[in-house]
């Protein structure tokens, strides 16, 4: 940055850099201004993540305090338009300090909804908007958050910042669970659990939730009616397939994929009858016409005695 001063009917250019100042402690960038003084900030053309996160600690950089309003597009749940508050932290000490953190990317994408299933986490684009109105795309990474835990992928934002999540051609089986484990990724999803148990329909459960304890959050088997042997489990795939496999089901099993798998969002879990049920079902739709027809004489047959 630079800084002109009139001095003596004469324009005078002072160059400071302000990173020696917040990395090094050089107290001779931080000049002393005098009346009339003109401060120039340049735009930079390439936003570096790392001085982003160490411009936001210093005294002269990010405001930590102020809402944003951001936009969140492509592979979330609920895409558009957020606001952003900055979260609160407390600072240890016997003042009890509180230290708001700037927002980040996870947490906008969080207000979102979390990713879909088939978002493309290793190419987040960020769009930002120089004041001058040219845009810069900054690619992230937020897999390599996940494996290394590299920070830096989760980047501080700024107002107007446009969040775009695209889709992946596919995903490997063996990302899923990582991703739904993940701080941006819904806190609950959705599966239906339908047939002979307690409460059939649609229920909320927690990411990587299996089998049994998605039969238990729907009310257990109906033990009259159910078949508590095996169960049919119905997966609509990301490439729009759909799988349907027969489960043996026992509740004291661990989590495995063959026997007790974890759930994943839309899942259809189904439930039938035993043998016993079916049959009896099956009865009282044949018999169930001919008892209304009996009824049906009867009735007439009153007229009659008459």
């Amino acid at each position: 940055m630079t800084i002109k001063r009139q001095f003596q009917g004469e324009t005078l250019t002072l160059t400071l850099n302000l990173w020696d100042l917040a990395k090094k402690g050089q107290l001779k960038q931080d000049v002393t201004l005098i009346d009339g003084d003109e401060i120039i900030i340049p735009t930079q053309e390439i936003i570096d993540i790392g001085e982003t996160r160490l411009l936001s600690d210093a005294n002269f950089g990010l405001s930590a305090n102020q809402e944003i309003n951001v936009a969140v597009v492509g592979e979330v749940y609920r895409p558009g338009s957020y606001r952003v508050i900055p979260e609160s932290n407390t600072v240890s000490g016997s003042q009890g300090n509180i230290r708001r953190q700037p927002p980040r990317l996870t947490f906008a994408i969080q207000l979102a909804g979390g990713i879909k299933p088939l978002a493309d986490v290793r190419q987040v684009e960020l769009r930002r908007y120089n004041r001058d109105g040219s845009q810069q795309i900054i690619a992230i990474d937020l897999w390599n958050l996940l494996e290394t835990g590299n920070i830096e992928e989760d980047i501080i934002l700024q107002e107007g910042d446009t969040i775009v999540i695209p889709t992946a051609a596919s995903l490997p089986s063996e990302e899923s669970e990582p991703l739904a484990n993940a701080s941006f990724a819904p806190a609950s999803m959705r599966v239906s659990v339908v047939g002979e148990v307690r409460s059939p329909g649609n229920i909320e459960i927690p990411p990587n939730t299996p089998l049994n304890q998605g039969i238990l959050a729907a009310g257990g088997f109906d033990k009259r009616r159910a078949n508590g042997a095996t169960i049919e489990l119905v997966r609509l795939n990301p490439n729009g397939t759909v799988t349907r496999r027969d489960i043996d089901i026992d509740f004291a099993q661990d989590i495995t994929e063959g026997d007790n798998p974890i759930l994943k969002n839309n899942d259809v879990v189904i439930v039938n009858r035993n043998f016993l049920t079916a049959a009896s079902d099956t009865l009282t739709t044949i018999f169930a016409p001919i008892g209304a027809l009996t009824g049906f004489v009867n009735f007439f047959r009153l007229f009659d005695n008459n």
